[in-house]
């Protein structure tokens, strides 16, 4: 497959285009500075640099041809406190730019605070535990929020991982998922973990047009 990562510079986003590239797709690595890269060159991985990744006009050049999109800049993105939002006016962008070039998928990182309590958590946890982590990182939230309403508003083939707490650990393959919901007890999950439910997502029917809660 043709794909084009968004966020190709943050630890998952390298994941995803390092496993891509392994898989035998090829790969635009969009990024706002290329030396963050720090994936090795190679024939079937382009980089290309969008300095404002809410014009969607910007965006149109590297979708043109692509078969799917990935997005990782909800991994981490925007954790500084009143930080401008980005990922919600990239996915809008993101989303324009891929109906006027024709593509119909799209895998994209949440987090999974943003979707539903897990009554198995027990009340502690849903009572105390996650409002304090929601109002701490209420910004990156509610950034993330915005991005799953306009995805699932649109009329894409479109995939959402809501991964718990990241980890700087290399893929695996062996993490539960959850369609539609979170992990009971999911704590954390490598990045190379996250990166590899990006990729399955595409051609698995099981996660089109659905939220998938995963973790170790």
């Amino acid at each position: 497959m043709k794909l084009t990562v968004f966020g190709a510079s943050g630890g998952v986003g390298r994941e995803v285009v390092r496993q891509a590239l392994d898989a035998d797709h090829e790969v635009t690595a969009v990024v706002r500075d290329p030396a963050r890269l720090r994936v090795p060159a190679h024939p079937r991985l382009l980089v290309a640099t969008v300095g404002d990744l809410s014009d969607a006009e910007a965006l149109v050049p590297v979708l043109a041809g692509r078969d799917a999109v990935l997005s990782a800049l909800g991994a981490g993105t925007n954790k500084k406190a009143k930080a401008a939002p980005v990922t919600g006016p990239a996915t809008h962008a993101m989303l324009t730019a891929m109906g006027r070039v024709g593509v119909r998928r799209l895998s994209v990182v949440s987090a999974a605070p943003v979707g539903p309590d897990v009554p198995e958590d027990g009340a502690f946890t849903r009572a105390v535990v996650l409002p304090l982590l929601r109002r701490a990182l209420r910004d990156l939230y509610a950034d993330l929020a915005v991005m799953e309403e306009a995805i699932a508003a649109s009329d894409v083939d479109w995939t959402v991982i809501r991964p718990p707490r990241l980890l700087n650990r290399p893929r695996t393959g062996r993490y539960r998922r959850v369609f539609g919901g979170n992990v009971p007890g999911g704590r954390s999950i490598g990045r190379g973990d996250v990166a590899d439910a990006l990729l399955a997502g595409l051609a698995d029917p099981a996660y089109a047009r659905c939220a998938v809660g995963i973790a170790t």
